[in-house]
């Protein structure tokens, strides 16, 4: 009945088609829904992933940071984090965080350096035990003239007096008539006389005296130093070997010419001419008489006959009780007989004690024993543990020592630097030092045969004693070692009342006449003074457990913590590597997208995808008109029906 008025509404779910003009069916609307409903699934579903992954990667290293800070046990470092707004009081905490953990890495780095200088703890331990006793040598003091080289060293001797006229006027009761004689005749053979005058002992002005002329009347014999001289083997180069005493000068010429008709004699060391009864008058150990298996024998160039007591490995002495009467007594003869007075100026005798299989240097550890004094000597033992490998420089049996053993002895230190010396005679001079061993191939140096052996051997020593040859740094000391600490009381023997008795049981027993009693006899006695004997060992004084517990105290001191703070910490160090390799990894992988773009067939592919799904996802605005018709009235009701069914049907 009038003009029929229309709305627009929100079309409902399940509605009919949308009209033109940009219009959508009502009939795609569950569809959209359903996307967005499957995409908020998706977002849900990777926030409950990335809560509940197996390990945690944080975006920055400030979040990084700021949870180390937050949940970390070590005091003070959520100070850095909870002052936020204070900027004053985060950089107080950040300077003294930072100055704390510098502090203890300080000492960190103090604790490391003593660690690996691998200090040590000496211990001392005190033991009472059955004792071994050592091995005892005893020297005559009184080179032997050996029946061999007799005619050789009385040449020696005729020379020497002359030299000795010569230079100091002294007559030794040697006529010039017969240095004539045998000048003219050596001469001739040219044999000792000529290497004798090769290597001459003369004469040097001093220092504050070398301005002056030798003949100079207002110069005195006694201001001017005594020496020889040696020269190479073309006499190019020769050095003066000076002394400023007369005696030590003469006694070392002779000395170098003896040791040369020595090493002439090739079995001069084996020659056994030793009387040990004429030297030897008694010997006692624990009261009981020692015999010949008990010593062995050999000669010393220097301090002649030499013997050895208790270095029989098999049957050692033991001593069960200290005291002077549980030790080794010896009488011994202390008159020169046949000496060579220009070789040795001592009377008396030279002891030395050392341990069992150890050769006997008497120049190094060796006292003299006085004639007329009874000398008692009591030792302590004292024993010596090296710890080897980084705590010391020490070898157990020297076989890691880059030197040849050449004594049939074990390892001491001391024979490692003689062989040392010995090896480098050999290499640089061609010959070897009488004194030592001999080297296989090597030979004795003698002039005969090697002219110039002697300015090579002072020159080698001089280098020797400087530790040019490395021979001290070479040789290192050994791990385990025994020594005996000596001390030594004198007394006059025998005495003035019993001196009569004793020297005629000597003659009766030992057929002792000789006419200066008191200087011709002496009495030794060599024991322990007590039982005890000290062990001096080495032990670690910094382990790891030491070291861990110096750095948990020093951990404890500056920040408070335990081990598992130290696990944080790493823990801490290890996730910062680890984002800084995912940002790396993501910064390279970026840049090689930003790389110049080129045609590729799924760039199509994944940008319509892109559009469908922005298209899907974003809202859509439709608009639905409906017509509402008012009802007539009863009267009105059929004409009107047929009115709307033709109106409907026209539809």
């Amino acid at each position: 009945m009038g003009t029929e008025p229309s709305v627009s509404a929100a079309a409902p779910a399940g509605g009919g088609a949308a009209r033109g003009d940009g219009s959508v069916k009502a009939g795609k609307m569950p569809e959209g829904e359903k996307m967005r409903q499957c995409k908020q699934e998706v977002e849900q579903q990777q926030k409950e992933d990335e809560r509940e992954g197996l390990i945690e990667f944080y975006s920055s290293y400030q979040e990084l940071f700021q949870f180390f800070c937050s949940n970390t046990t070590i005091h003070g470092a959520i100070r850095l984090v909870c002052s936020k707004k204070n900027k004053m009081k985060t950089a107080f905490w950040s300077v003294l965080f930072f100055l704390t953990f510098s502090l203890m890495y300080w000492q960190f780095g103090i604790l490391y350096r003593e660690y690996f200088s691998y200090p040590v703890n000496l211990n001392l331990n005190l033991s009472s035990d059955r004792l071994t006793f050592p091995a005892v040598t005893l020297c005559t003091l009184n080179p032997y003239r050996y029946s061999a080289i007799r005619k050789k060293l009385d040449e020696l001797d005729q020379i020497t007096h002359q030299t000795l006229l010569d230079l100091y006027d002294y007559n030794m009761s040697l006529a010039r008539s017969d240095w004539s004689t045998l000048s003219t005749r050596k001469r001739s053979s040219r044999s000792l006389l000529h290497h004798v005058q090769r290597h001459p002992l003369r004469r040097q002005k001093r220092d504050n005296l070398v301005s002056l002329p030798e003949n100079s009347p207002s110069v005195d014999k006694n201001d001017w130093k005594i020496g020889f001289v040696l020269c190479s083997e073309n006499n190019e180069d020769c050095f003066h070997q000076a002394y400023s005493s007369g005696v030590d000068a003469v006694r070392e010429w002779y000395s170098f010419h003896y040791i040369n008709i020595l090493a002439q004699m090739p079995d001069a060391k084996a020659l056994d001419e030793s009387d040990f009864e004429n030297f030897i008058y008694a010997c006692r150990f624990n009261e009981a008489t020692c015999d010949k298996a008990n010593y062995t024998h050999f000669h010393h160039p220097l301090y002649g006959n030499c013997y050895t007591f208790n270095d029989n490995s098999s049957s050692l002495w033991t001593s069960s009780l200290p005291g002077i009467n549980n030790g080794l007594s010896l009488v011994v003869r202390t008159e020169q007989n046949d000496f060579i007075p220009l070789l040795s100026t001592v009377t008396g005798a030279r002891v030395m004690v050392h341990a069992q299989n150890e050769p006997a240097f008497m120049d190094d550890g060796g006292f003299n024993v006085r004639p007329g004094i009874e000398t008692s000597i009591s030792m302590r033992k004292e024993m010596t543990v090296r710890l080897g490998g980084s705590y010391s420089d020490c070898t157990e049996d020297g076989s890691d020592v880059p030197v040849q053993n050449l004594y049939s002895s074990r390892y001491t230190e001391q024979v490692c630097i003689r062989s040392c010396f010995q090896l480098n005679m050999v290499e640089r001079c061609g010959c070897a030092y009488y004194f030592y061993p001999l080297p296989a191939g090597a030979k004795y140096c003698d002039y005969m045969k090697h002219i110039a052996w002697g300015y090579c051997y002072y020159k080698l020593l001089a280098e020797f004693k400087a530790d040019v040859l490395g021979c001290f740094h070479k040789c290192r000391k050994p791990c385990k070692m025994t020594e005996y600490q000596l001390s030594a009381g004198y007394s006059r023997w025998p005495s003035a009342v019993s001196e009569d008795w004793v020297f005629y049981m000597l003659s009766q027993q030992n057929k002792y006449n000789i006419t200066s009693k008191r200087n011709g006899v002496a009495k030794v006695n060599i024991f322990f003074e007590e039982w005890n004997y000290k062990t001096n060992g080495e032990s670690p004084a910094f382990t790891v457990v030491t070291l861990l517990s110096q750095l948990g105290n020093q951990w404890s001191l500056w920040f408070g913590s335990s081990v598992l703070s130290v696990m944080e910490l790493a823990e801490l160090i290890l996730d910062f590597i680890a984002i800084t390799f995912i940002l790396t990894f993501r910064w390279l992988h970026s840049h090689k997208m930003h790389s110049p773009p080129g045609p590729h067939p799924s760039s199509q592919v994944n940008t319509a995808f892109q559009d469908e799904t922005s298209g899907l996802s974003a809202p859509h605005r439709f608009t639905v008109e409906a017509v509402v018709t008012m009802l007539p009235s009863y009267n009105s009701l059929e004409p009107r029906g047929t009115s709307r069914d033709g109106e409907m049907g026209h539809e």
